[in-house]
């Protein structure tokens, strides 16, 4: 993990807040000229601190608008089928985010479909026909209060 200073944390905040924020404007709201600042983007993308840039989409408003939250839980557990349930989990473009965790699941996914209908296909079609699945329950998202939000940084 890379040792990240004020500056660095204060970036962060920033382009949490606004990511097509310029260099300019970074480099004022953290009180740094533009060249040093631009230099610990770069750092930052560098070291996989900053991992990308993307659009924060509504999902509702693109037709997406069923959110379902899948415990998937897999049998002889090994190195290598645990390997080939993440690759398998990987390949499902409707699969947004994705856990290995412990408790009654192996693994957690957050999926996002056009409805029902759409869920039903994924998980007749793909989910279920995945290797070593030997369960899966499925929690339906009844309102979207928060997604995607900021991590809250540490304070230097």
């Amino acid at each position: 993990m890379p040792n990240l200073d004020k500056f660095d944390i204060a970036i962060l905040k920033v382009l949490q807040e606004d990511a097509r924020a310029t260099n300019v404007e970074i480099a004022e709201r953290v009180n740094l000229s533009p060249s040093p600042c631009l230099r610990r983007i770069r750092n930052l993308e560098k070291s996989g601190v900053l991992r990308g840039y993307r659009a924060d989409i509504d999902r509702k408003e693109v037709g997406l608008g069923l959110t379902v939250f899948v415990e998937i839980k897999v049998g002889h557990h090994t190195r290598e089928n645990a390997m080939a349930q993440q690759e398998a989990l990987l390949a499902v473009p409707e699969v947004v985010s994705c856990f290995l965790i412990s408790g009654n699941a192996d693994f957690l996914a957050e999926v996002v479909v056009e409805d029902l209908s759409a869920y039903e296909r994924l998980l007749t079609e793909t989910l279920l026909t995945m290797p070593g699945v030997t369960d899966i329950r499925s929690n339906f998202a009844i309102r979207s209060i928060k997604t995607g939000g900021p991590l809250k940084l540490p304070s230097l």
